[in-house]
């Protein structure tokens, strides 16, 4: 059923019902002014008739009949339509005349606040009674039946239920009207939301305002619906790429090292008649060969998480804490490195704990393998500090150093010099996890010139945290650069 015929059928049964209500009201108001203008009628004709009931009594007292008689025809002419009771102080009735209750009704003796109602024999009466004083004392009691206020209110009855059932259709009619002159721009919104092309996305839903708070609301909601669409298709199309190009860069990379293992594995095969030395030789290869599978994957893996990790897994971190616990882990496992390092008391920065941790580990790791010289232990300095709103981490080493030429191409993936023990990916994780952290890293000479020089910048905590966006290009596990 349509929004405007909803609209239309409930105002049809309401509004009758508004109407009544109303009428009710109405009809109350309408019956107590009739009341009162009953009670001041009454007020104004005992007003009327007191003096001339005076004269009735006095001549009743006096045993005049001629006088008593004019008198009743005067009093009973001055009263009207209503009815009138006369009595002496010693309770006799003096005169009677108009519409009476019945005989046995017990009128009040005093009505000290105006007009009362009196109920008998199932009708009721407006009662007014006034004391005679004078000369000849006695009661007079002015009355009038109370339905006779009824016809009135009969009409207004009338008029309030046809003002009901006319109500009813009219009203219906002007509801749908109005309605369906309302809801045109819901029926349009909905036929453009009908119409939308998915491929097209929140582009295509641009809502022009129509100044209707309701409509306006409702288009905005559509178009953020349907740009957290597009962006969560993105992500997972960025998902399905990370993956798709996890198993092509796996496949690739893994040829060689399970070749060569599949080599050794041959010749172990074929000649178990190998001397001690001749199998040592070939276990140490296949060792190698398993070790360099096993950071290939890890790195693999981690470039993938990075490049669909969200911003709900950052979170305020120290980093001097970072820092120092990935030296004592590169301590551990290099016992050869002299490792230097100057830390600040706390230094804290909104990143991703493991992101933080792998950028580190292979910081030093590429220090320690690649910073030094043949026959020298590796000697690398770290340090960390502030630079205005930034954290600034610098790790030098005492190796052959990078020419300028190739300072950019570390970072690349798959990239690593002729002989090295490495897999092309650790300078690559800190790239990316720098990028993640809206930070940069640089390489260049150590100072005095001997050696290499890695300096990370990360942006310092603060208030404006959870506005944290993460770069929009994220494919550092699938680009080829």
């Amino acid at each position: 059923m349509k929004l405007a015929t909803r609209i239309a059928l409930s105002v049809t049964v309401v509004t009758p019902l508004l109407v009544v209500a109303a009428g009710l009201l109405v009809l109350g108001l309408v019956g107590r002014d009739l009341r009162q203008q009953q009670d001041v009628r009454l007020n104004d004709r005992a007003s009327a008739v007191l003096p001339d009931v005076r004269a009735l009594l006095t001549a009743d007292r006096n045993g005049r009949a001629k006088a008593e008689q004019n008198q009743h025809r005067k009093v009973l002419g001055d009263v009207l339509d209503a009815g009138i009771r006369v009595q002496s102080a010693d309770g006799a009735t003096v005169l009677q005349g108009g519409p009476q209750p019945a005989e046995a009704a017990q009128l009040p003796e005093r009505t000290p606040d105006g007009p009362v109602t009196v109920h008998v024999k199932g009708h009721a009466w407006r009662v007014l009674s006034v004391s005679v004083s004078g000369p000849a004392p006695g009661n007079l009691w002015i009355y009038t039946p109370a339905s006779a206020t009824d016809p009135q209110l009969a009409a207004v009855r009338r008029r309030v239920l046809l003002v009901a059932l006319l109500a009813a259709p009219v009203s219906g009619l002007l509801a749908y009207g109005l309605a369906g002159r309302a809801t045109a721009s819901v029926r349009r919104l909905s036929r453009r939301a009908a119409e939308l092309d998915p491929a097209a996305g929140a582009a295509a839903f641009v809502g022009t305002p129509v100044n209707i708070a309701e409509v306006d609301e409702l288009s905005a909601a559509i178009g953020q619906l349907l740009a957290r669409y597009d962006e969560q298709a993105a992500r997972t199309a960025q998902a399905l790429d990370t993956a798709r190009s996890f198993s092509s860069a796996a496949s690739h990379e893994l040829r060689t090292p399970l070749m060569s293992m599949q080599t050794d594995l041959d010749v172990l095969a074929a000649h178990p008649d190998l001397s001690p030395a001749e199998r040592a030789e070939v276990v140490r290869d296949l060792r190698s060969d398993h070790a360099r599978l096993l950071e290939l994957l890890t790195a693999l893996r981690m470039l993938g998480l990075g490049d669909l990790v969200e911003v709900s897994a950052f979170a305020p971190l120290d980093l001097c804490e970072l820092v120092d616990a990935a030296v004592g882990e590169a301590a551990r496992r290099h016992g050869e490195a002299e490792l230097d390092v100057e830390l600040p008391t706390e230094l804290r920065v909104f990143g991703w704990d493991s992101g933080l941790k792998i950028m580190l580990a292979n910081l030093l790791r590429n220090a320690v393998v690649h910073g030094h010289r043949p026959g020298v232990p590796p000697r690398i300095a770290v340090r960390l500090r502030t630079q205005g709103a930034f954290a600034v981490l610098t790790v030098d080493d005492e190796g052959p150093g990078v020419p300028p030429a190739e300072r950019e191409a570390v970072f690349r993936r798959f990239h690593h010099r002729a002989g090295s023990p490495g897999s092309g990916l650790g300078l690559t994780l800190v790239a990316q996890q720098a990028a993640l952290h809206r930070g940069t890293v640089t390489l260049g000479d150590a100072p005095g010139g001997a050696g290499a020089r890695f300096e990370v910048r990360l942006p310092l905590a603060s208030a404006d945290e959870p506005t944290l966006r993460l770069p929009a290009r994220r494919d550092w596990i699938s680009r080829g650069d």
